[in-house]
């Protein structure tokens, strides 16, 4: 009886652990879109179609197993921003047996008006209208417009801290791409530092073409990566 006792015991052990090597889970992370920093957020989960499974969790994070190859809604809530609903398919999961999710929460509507008009840490605007001469640093003067907009934001920020980020697209020497994006960064921040601003509330960096929007071989393609951009650091 002992003997037959052990061999169920293993029998049932045996089958629980095949049970998790096969079980599937769902995983993700919670920041704001905004900023990217982490979220705390309320977290509601289940599985789908009649919600016979159902969990909370509460985090900048969650993790909850996935049953019977059930699909599952996942919600998610977080005070000041608008919730999210998402649906998560087993059948999408990795080599190690993982849905993964990373889930960025938006403003609401209302405070996302606020957030343009009052310039968000973490925001970054594209300079549409930045014009250099081919292949050089120099600035065009039909720039200088969208560069004093630049400006004013500053003036009016008194706080504001900025980061001028330099791309190339990516045809030709990686090392001249990334002195290229150097050249040109700097030459926006001595065009802001000629009208008034201080250097502490501009500082820049450069990528070069390793950061391309968009990997197609077209000239839209590469007119579209090569760019300056603005990060708001502080504010």
């Amino acid at each position: 009886m002992r003997v037959l006792g052990f061999f169920l015991i293993g029998i049932l052990s045996s089958s629980i652990l095949c049970a998790q090597d096969t079980l599937i889970y769902a995983t993700g992370t919670i920041v704001s879109a905004q900023t990217k920093e982490p979220i705390e957020a309320k977290i509601s989960f289940q599985s789908l179609p009649y919600g016979s499974r159902l969990g909370f969790q509460k985090g900048t994070s969650f993790s909850f197993p996935m049953y019977d190859h059930d699909k599952y809604s996942v919600t998610i809530e977080a005070p000041g921003y608008a919730p999210s609903k998402y649906m998560l398919d087993p059948d999408e999961a990795n080599a190690d047996r993982k849905v993964v999710r990373n889930i960025e929460l938006e403003l609401p509507k209302a405070a996302e008006d606020v957030a343009e008009e009052t310039h968000t840490v973490g925001k970054v605007l594209r300079l549409e209208n930045l014009i250099f001469e081919q292949g050089k640093s120099k600035i065009d003067r039909s720039s200088f417009e969208e560069l004093d907009r630049i400006v004013t934001m500053l003036n009016k920020n008194p706080r504001m801290v900025i980061q001028l980020e330099g791309h190339t697209d990516f045809l030709g020497s990686p090392a001249g791409n990334m002195k290229l994006s150097e050249d040109r960064v700097k030459a926006v921040k001595n065009y802001l530092l000629s009208k008034g601003i201080s250097k502490h509330k501009v500082k820049t960096v450069a990528y070069g073409g390793t950061q391309p929007l968009s990997h197609e071989n077209t000239e839209e393609a590469h007119a579209m990566n090569r760019r300056v951009e603005v990060r708001i650091l502080q504010n």
